[in-house]
């Protein structure tokens, strides 16, 4: 039994998942061969000793007397049956007395029963011897079992307290490596909400610079239409003047030219003419104001009507008959609106003005009539 626990012990030793049972295993292991060595060696002198114990010594005594006796009667035995000195002459047997022959009976009755005493002797010494080196032997695997489950014990106890040692220092190890990482959690989550934050106020400073930056176009453009507003007015106003200027100046001119040809204008052949001649400019300017579109053959013709306002600005222009090409209709409205006013419709007399402020263009690829 304590051998196969030491062997238990040897083999958990050998355990790499269990280190803290080397030094008290190998404390078990010496402490059984300990045992073992002085059973072997106290076991002879044990016996030999007369003070081991009541029984062996009784024992010994016994063995000694019978052994003294079955020697006597031995010697006895010799002694009798020593051959007798041959004399020179021997002589006859005598008969055996019947004393003697009971004395030899009882002395050989006295040797069977030394004989039988010794050999029992023996026996019973031999069953103590046994039986001592028995309980010698059960006492040492006894206190061999009990060293050995003394040591199996305390090495438990020992690798118990290095277990729990190392659970704790792996719970120690474990609840600060998880400390660690709840600190590096938080500093990341920190890092990450001020990142966060930083982008959130760059976008909101870049949103704020773009609408500074719209608002500061939207002001631009505001003050540039309102500039090109005053300028177009000034121009505009400019021109009126300019307009007004030249009206009156051609109304002027015209007065005088009127005045000065009073008796040619009461002539109907000369208003004719005046009236000729102003439809010659406007033709002539409408001429080189048509740009006739690519494509158009000479066969096409367009019939438009023009109305002036008193000062031969255009007022409306409209088609009396269309080429059936709407691109030769568009470009001769258009030249008919690029060559416009027609400010020589002022020079002309009253009556004339009224009668000339509306009249027809034809339009061919090759003039305009």
């Amino acid at each position: 039994m304590g051998k196969g626990k030491a062997h238990m012990a040897v083999k958990s030793s050998r355990d790499p998942q269990d280190v803290g049972y080397k030094w008290p295993t190998i404390l078990a292991l010496a402490v059984h061969a300990l045992v073992v060595i002085f059973s072997l060696v106290s076991l002879p002198s044990r016996t030999a000793e007369p003070d081991s114990s009541s029984i062996v010594q009784a024992t010994l005594v016994s063995t000694e007397t019978f052994t003294d006796q079955a020697q006597q009667v031995t010697d006895q035995q010799a002694a009798m049956n020593a051959p007798a000195e041959v004399p020179a002459e021997p002589e006859a047997p005598e008969e055996p007395s019947a004393s003697e022959q009971q004395a030899e009976e009882e002395a050989a009755a006295e040797q069977q029963a030394a004989e039988e005493a010794a050999r029992q002797a023996e026996e019973a010494e031999a069953q103590a011897l046994e039986e001592a080196r028995e309980a010698a032997e059960a006492d040492a695997q006894r206190r061999a079992a009990e060293a050995a489950e003394l040591a199996e014990q305390q090495a438990a106890a020992t690798a118990q307290r290095e277990a729990e040692a190392e659970a704790a220092a792996e719970r120690q190890r474990e609840a600060e490596a998880e400390a660690e990482r709840q600190r590096e959690a938080e500093a990341e989550a920190e890092r990450q909400r001020e990142a966060e934050a930083e982008a959130e106020r760059q976008r909101e400073a870049e949103a704020e610079a773009e609408r500074q930056r719209a608002a500061e176009a939207e002001a631009e453009r505001q003050r540039e239409a309102q500039r090109q507003r005053e300028a177009e007015e000034q121009q505009r106003r400019e021109a009126e003047a300019e307009a007004e200027r030249q009206r009156e100046a051609a109304e002027a001119a015209m007065q005088r030219q009127l005045a000065g040809e009073a008796e040619a204008a009461a002539n109907a052949q000369q208003a004719a003419q005046a009236a000729n001649s102003f439809i010659n400019i406007v033709r002539r300017a409408v001429e080189q104001a048509w740009i006739i579109p690519a494509g158009a053959s000479d066969s096409m013709s367009a019939t438009l009507q023009v109305r002036l306002g008193p000062s031969g600005e255009l007022l409306a222009t409209s088609i009396v008959s269309s080429s059936g090409d709407s691109a030769f209709d568009r470009s001769a409205m258009q030249a008919v609106e690029h060559a416009a006013p027609f400010g020589e419709l002022r020079d002309l007399p009253a009556d004339q003005q009224r009668n000339l402020r509306q009249f027809n263009l034809r339009f061919t690829p090759g003039d305009v009539r």
